[in-house]
């Protein structure tokens, strides 16, 4: 599959190209399997759903949507957990999100995210996870209504 803006050729696993951010246009099917995350409009391409238009040094996570502007939390320390609680290395601040929500851990392979048993869930490219899963640079993460994107460095 080819990002309809840069031409770059896509994972059929990806919602997202992961130079440009631009939504790419898949055809699921009836074949589609596990939880799937309703569409999410992001209008047009900008540097906030492009890992292109971030620098970082190393892994990073970027909000996209769901909070003030487009912020990025360097993943500085293994693991990194993420919940509503102030002691989380990233806060998320709403009723979406539990107090312990997801982590992000170095795996065999690289990083991986698991979802901590949280009410909401946790989705990487709208697909709901029940496992460990890998993270590849440009997924997307969505973590009650905050949207991030994974811009691994």
């Amino acid at each position: 599959m080819e990002c309809p803006v840069c031409g770059y050729e896509q994972s059929s696993t990806r919602r997202y190209c992961g130079r440009t951010g631009a939504t790419l246009l898949i055809d699921r099917g009836d074949d589609s399997t596990g939880e799937i995350t309703g569409p999410i409009a992001i209008g047009q391409v900008s540097p906030a759903t492009s890992t292109a238009g971030f620098r970082v040094e190393g892994p990073a996570l970027a909000l996209v949507a769901g909070g003030p502007g487009s912020e990025v939390f360097p993943l500085l320390t293994d693991p990194v957990s993420i919940g509503r609680t102030p002691q989380s290395e990233l806060f998320l601040d709403d009723v979406t999100v539990s107090r312990d929500h997801a982590r992000i851990e170095r795996g065999a392979d690289g990083l991986v995210i698991r979802d901590m048993g949280s009410l909401n869930g946790t989705y990487v490219n709208r697909r709901r996870i029940e496992a460990a899963e890998l993270l590849q640079d440009g997924d997307e993460l969505q973590i009650g209504k905050f949207r991030l994107l994974f811009i691994a460095g």
